[in-house]
Formats: structure tokens, C-alpha cells, sequence
């Protein structure tokens, strides 16, 4: 059952990521953004990291998502994009961009690189008490430093959205 389930869950977070990438509409692209997020938090869940799936749910799929469609209906993209059309060096930009990564995925796929086995001990991953333990310990200074850098954008963002109210 659970092979079942992750290549379901896979093949829905490659078909809605390919989704998101070729539609035009962003909302739509939001969407299957969000569609391709709870594909992901899934197939967490069958990782045995359920909190890290919740997580994933909760703040991507939902509090930046919907920041995301706000700010899309706001800003009333609709009529923009149907005006603006890539230009000639943003066109070879992103040809020469998409070549690279196409590289890097044919030298990773070629590499034949695959993950070790997990053993029992790996199974506690994606606990709550073990991604604690591991932020307050190992990665506390990177924690912190994300949380100033977190409060420095709080504080910007409510300070240009004061100067645009004068």
C-alpha cells in the first residue's frame, strides 16, 4: 500500500509542479503550487516525519500561499501579463538558465548516487523532539540568525508601508 501511495503522491507533485511551470494564469499557478505542496507534505507523512508534513502544510501550503494570492489579486497581474511578452536578453537568459540545470540533472542522474539504508535509528527523523533537540543545539546560530534576519524584514516591511501612507 504505502509503494502505492508514494508514487500517487509523486506523480501528482510532478504533474501539478509541471502545471504550475506552464500555466499562465498565476492564480492557477498558485494553485498548483499548492496542489504540488500537500503532494510533498504526503509524501513526508510517508517518511514517518509527520510533523514536518504538518509544518509543511501549515506554514507553506497555508500562510504563504495565501500571502501569495493576495498580493496576485492585488496587484491585477492579468491585464500585465497578457501585455508583457520576454525580452530578446531575458529570452537567451533563460534558455542559457535552463540548459544548466537540464546539465546538472543529466550529471546527477548519471552520477548514480542513492541514499544509504536507513537504519532504525533514522526513523526518529522527523519528530518533534528530534528537530528540537537538533535547532537548539546543533543549528541554534543559524535558527537566530534567520530570526533577525525574519524581524529585520517584519520591521522593513511595516516602515516602507508607513512611508507609502505619508
Amino acid at each position: 500500500m504505502i509503494p502505492i501511495l508514494f508514487f500517487l503522491f509523486a506523480a501528482v507533485a510532478i504533474a501539478s509542479g509541471i502545471m504550475m511551470i506552464v500555466h499562465r494564469n498565476p492564480i492557477y499557478c498558485a494553485l498548483f503550487l499548492i496542489l504540488t505542496l500537500f503532494a510533498v507534505a504526503g509524501l513526508f507523512v510517508l517518511l514517518n516525519a509527520p510533523f514536518i508534513a504538518a509544518v509543511h502544510i501549515i506554514v507553506y501550503a497555508g500562510a504563504i500561499m495565501v500571502l501569495f494570492l493576495f498580493v496576485i489579486m492585488l496587484l491585477d497581474l492579468k491585464s500585465e501579463t497578457s501585455r508583457q511578452r520576454p525580452g530578446g536578453l531575458l529570452r537567451i537568459l533563460s534558455i542559457v538558465v535552463s540548459g544548466v540545470l537540464f546539465a546538472e540533472l543529466v550529471l546527477f542522474l548519471r552520477s548514480g548516487t542513492t541514499n544509504p539504508p536507513l537504519v532504525e535509528g533514522d526513523l526518529k527523523i522527523g519528530s518533534t523532539k528530534e528537530i528540537g533537540n537538533l535547532l537548539f543545539t546543533e543549528y541554534l546560530l543559524p535558527f537566530e540568525i534567520t530570526s533577525v534576519l525574519l524581524l529585520s524584514a517584519i520591521i522593513g516591511s511595516v516602515i516602507l508601508a508607513k512611508l507609502k501612507l505619508k
